[in-house]
This record gives C-alpha cells, structure tokens and sequence, in this order.
C-alpha cells in the first residue's frame, strides 16, 4: 500500500471522535464502493497495532465466523 495513502488516511481521521470514526467506518461498509477499501485497511491495521493479544484473538475468531457460510 502506498505510503502517502495511509498517511492521508490517518491524517484524515486524526483528532475524530469515536462517533466520527464510526459514521467513517459505517459509510465506507454502506457505501460498499471498492475504492473505501484502502482506508478501511488502513483504519484495521491501527486497530491491530493497538490491540492486546486478547482482542486480537477475539477479531480473529469474528473474522473467522463472518467468513464461515
């Protein structure tokens, strides 16, 4: 991933509110446009970084059960 697109990214959302930050996540899943990927990965990967290993274990087995049909 391009580095200026994920600083833009953060640079976009720093100092947001957690409402903020949910109305951004919740538009970009409704929007379901391709081109909201990017940013939503980037907003995961800060997620992860600041995750105990908990909270990654628990994403993971939602990641997991969202994946299973």
């Amino acid at each position: 991933m391009n580095l200026n697109l994920r600083n833009a990214v953060i640079h976009n959302v720093t100092g947001n509110s957690q409402e903020q930050l949910e109305d951004t996540i919740v538009d970009a899943i409704q929007n379901g446009e391709e081109k909201m990927l990017p940013g939503l990965g980037v907003l995961f990967e800060v997620i992860w970084k600041n995750s105990s290993e908990k909270e990654k274990k628990e994403m993971l087995e939602a990641l997991e059960n969202g994946l299973k049909h």
